[in-house]
């Protein structure tokens, strides 16, 4: 059948923007002296949660540990992670995007789709040449490089954004797809996973021009919907639509902290799995939903995991009503005299909350006074930051150190505060001294 060529190089003009290397960029970004130079975040974890490019290069990649990375790079710089400030870059990067069009839709904390279809005239400059603007603008401004691809939907474009990087501006038109998914993976495809390329290969599909070529009557006849919807975004055919709404709908909420030294200290773990509680409710109530089932889970030192789930009587967002059950039935996989440096919970069976049926004992109303309350702690939290107001089974994990020794090690950004400023509530300055 052959994929239909479009008249137009472009019917959508979509772009997909990707920050190269992300949060070891950031931190280059912010400390020049580091520019250039293998580096790593992950400092407090003790295993590499960010690699920079130049450590790439060097066969360093993520997950792998501080002693693995020193016997392939011994001079490797390492960092604790600064969530915070990647968090201000990346309010930066979606801002700058936004100054050429407001359809954007955050996809993850360092890449976005945004659509620019139309605005050549506006612009004075081609779909290719405004990419670029949008490039130059990121790199100059944010200090580190940036991936974009451009084609005619969602998933094209997300293949031109890995075909060159760093710093790669790939345009993929409609009338040129044969050549590109030629040599593209159907594994690596966005949306594909190990399953379907492994059921897609059972057909002789192993590129992404093959699954691109194969007649609609097969497609209906074989795949599921979301991959049939890849097929037609393959095709050139934008049917993903870039969402530019705030995400509110979670199937579950997951906490999950590590903490150094490990410990066996019950009521040390109590207070992780506390503080993951708190956390977990205040993102379901900022979204608008209740859970049904919480999930606890351990992880010891070697590496070992156990979990249990509890099923709660009604659905719920209040930390009150979950930790008193997460305390008694902890003991189910909390072992005595074993070390553990994790602890986690995941909140899941979620849905809107909306009424909150009367019962004939008045819980229903102590449920509704307590809401009342963390409505009001929410408050506070958003004006003066996170954890102003807790609850005292958390104390341990919110007043200590998550981290000790060597990995405990302040980020930079917190030992430059601004008055008014706090560990978890910064002004609205994207960054220090490095703005250009």
């Amino acid at each position: 059948m052959g994929i239909p060529f479009s008249l137009h190089s472009f019917p959508r003009a979509i772009i997909h923007v990707d920050g190269d290397s992300f949060f070891a960029s950031c931190e280059q970004s912010v400390n020049p002296k580091l520019r250039g130079k293998p580096l790593i975040t992950g400092k407090e974890r003790g295993i590499a949660s960010a690699v920079s490019i130049e450590a790439k290069k060097l066969g360093i990649k993520r997950g792998m540990s501080i002693r693995e990375i020193k016997a392939l790079c011994p001079t490797i710089i390492y960092v604790p992670s600064d969530y915070e400030t990647y968090s201000l870059f990346s309010k930066r990067m979606f801002a700058i995007v936004r100054r050429y069009t407001n359809i954007v839709e955050e996809y993850s904390i360092d890449e976005c789709f945004a659509e620019i279809t139309g605005l050549r005239r506006y612009e004075h400059s081609s779909y290719v040449g405004i990419a670029q603007k949008i490039q130059h603008d990121l790199e100059i401004e944010l200090g580190m490089t940036f991936s974009i691809g451009l084609g005619p939907s969602k998933v094209v474009a997300k293949i031109g954004s890995k075909w060159n990087k760093p710093s790669g501006l790939v345009s993929i038109p409609a009338n040129e797809l044969h050549v590109f998914l030629d040599k593209v993976p159907v594994g690596s495809v966005w949306g594909i996973g190990e399953q379907t390329t492994r059921y897609l290969e059972q057909f002789g599909i192993k590129t992404a021009l093959e699954l691109a070529d194969k007649n609609e009557m097969w497609v209906e006849e074989k795949l599921t919907k979301p991959i049939r919807e890849i097929w037609h975004e393959l095709r050139g055919v934008a049917v993903l639509p870039i969402v530019t709404e705030d995400k509110h709908e979670y199937q579950s909420i997951s906490k999950t902290r590590t903490f150094t030294p490990s410990s066996s200290d019950r009521a040390h773990i109590l207070a992780q799995l506390s503080k993951n509680t708190e956390n977990a409710c205040i993102k379901a109530r900022r979204h608008g939903l209740v859970a049904r089932r919480v999930y606890i889970l351990l992880r010891t030192h070697d590496y070992q995991h156990a979990g249990y789930e509890i099923i709660l009587t009604r659905h719920t967002s209040l930390p009150t009503e979950i930790v008193p059950l997460i305390n008694q039935y902890l003991s189910v996989i909390y072992k005595p005299g074993i070390l553990y440096r994790q602890a986690g919970v995941v909140l899941s069976d979620m849905v809107p909350d909306t009424t909150r049926q009367a019962d004939l004992f008045g819980a229903s109303v102590e449920t509704e006074r307590v809401s009342k309350v963390f409505a009001a702690i929410d408050g506070l939290s958003k004006r003066y930051g996170k954890h102003v107001v807790f609850l005292g089974s958390s104390f341990k994990a919110i007043v200590g150190k998550q981290y000790a020794g060597e990995r405990g090690e302040s980020v930079g950004r917190t030992a430059m505060l601004f008055k008014g400023e706090g560990k978890r509530r910064h002004l609205g300055i994207p960054m220090l001294g490095e703005v250009r």
